[in-house]
């Protein structure tokens, strides 16, 4: 599999009927690595997302997959066949854009039937293939417009129909909603989810929205400078973030860096029994594990400080407040919207949520 950090137990389930086989796949434009050596395998019928930030080396990922790029070193496979040695047209891969690539001048049915025509599909089977996309994306009432007629969120539901009528065995999504405004993106984001679990057809979906690849995937591949930094489910890659990147790009975290010494964690201001060797160490304290200690009840696992509140950001059913606990350290904290906060609180986190991760 990968040599960058995985989630073992995940990536050998994605093992048991991988279609997808990225093999130490690297690409390189002049002298710079855009991607270095990845190795990721995607199984039949799952929806796993590339996710990271502009220059990750996502979308090249993707391009070379489509076909439309070489790989430099490495080789992909797909159905137990070399994909990379094909070209794009014999590949059962089939991408959706970001910009939807309609033709301004063809209807909507005439845009899903123009890949079928292209390959001398006969002409008494377009018809109903074609009725069968549009119908897929809930878009046969509007077989007969023009894009220009058609709202955003109609004309991605035509570029979907348009790349499922040739009946792809992995569709590839590249940042297909970021055109969309918020709304119509979270509308769009539930009913794709909706259609992949439909027909059942493998999604590799590029995004740089960790909010979007949480909602959307059923594992996250986080791509950073061209190589994996982790790979695993939504909740396994907030929960238990690899490295110091992850839980910084994957919503927002505490990082804690300090040292241990005689079974003694010490981070600026905090402090808790841990056992482990002498030396420096990095944690991930994501803001809503730490709660107001009112009552001044603590268990054993648990790590009590005194903060001053510095901040308070109201956001709807919580609020993100920002503490100081000494020795200049400041903490974020979520808590339940309960109004407003100032001077000094007791705030309590379980050792447990605090997540050790590389740097």
């Amino acid at each position: 599999m990968s040599a960058s950090p995985t989630n073992p137990p995940e990536q050998s389930a994605a093992e048991v009927a991988a279609l997808l086989e990225i093999r130490n796949a690297a690409k390189r434009f002049g002298a710079v690595d855009v991607l270095k050596s990845i190795s990721l395998n995607i199984a039949s019928g799952e929806f796993l997302t590339l996710l990271g930030e502009s220059g990750s080396g996502k979308t090249t990922l993707l391009r070379l997959i489509a076909g439309f790029e070489p790989p430099t070193a490495g080789e992909i496979w797909m159905g137990g066949e070399r994909l990379d040695a094909l070209p794009p047209y014999k590949r059962r891969v089939n991408t959706v854009f970001q910009n939807y690539a309609l033709f301004p001048h063809l209807s909507a049915r005439d845009n899903v039937a123009y890949g079928l025509r292209v390959k001398n599909t006969p002409a008494s089977e377009i018809s109903g293939r074609v009725e069968e996309a549009l119908r897929m994306v809930k878009m046969q009432d509007f077989a007969t417009y023009r894009p220009s007629k058609l709202s955003g969120g109609q004309q991605q539901r035509v570029a979907l129909a348009r790349a499922l009528v040739n009946r792809p065995q992995l569709l590839l999504l590249d940042e297909p909603l970021s055109a969309l405004d918020a709304n119509l993106r979270k509308q769009m984001q539930s009913e794709l989810k909706s259609l992949q679990r439909e027909i059942g057809i493998t999604f590799l979906f590029v995004t740089h929205d960790q909010e979007e690849a949480m909602a959307l995937s059923d594992r996250i591949a986080l791509l950073r400078d061209g190589a994996l930094e982790q790979v695993a489910s939504p909740r396994e890659i907030y929960a238990h973030p690899a490295t110091a990147y992850t839980a910084q790009f994957i919503g927002q975290t505490n990082l804690l860096r300090g040292e241990i010494r005689g079974s003694m964690a010490t981070c600026d201001a905090l402090r808790w029994p841990l056992e482990g060797s002498d030396g420096p160490v990095t944690f991930s304290l994501r803001p809503e594990a730490i709660r107001l200690c009112a009552d001044g009840k603590l268990e054993t696992n648990e790590v009590k400080f005194r903060a001053a509140v510095r901040q308070q950001f109201y956001g709807g059913s919580s609020e993100l407040l920002e503490v100081e606990c000494g020795k200049g350290q400041v903490l974020r904290v979520r808590i339940p919207a309960r109004g407003p906060l100032t001077g000094e609180h007791d705030f309590v986190f379980s050792m447990a949520d605090a997540i050790r991760v590389r740097e």
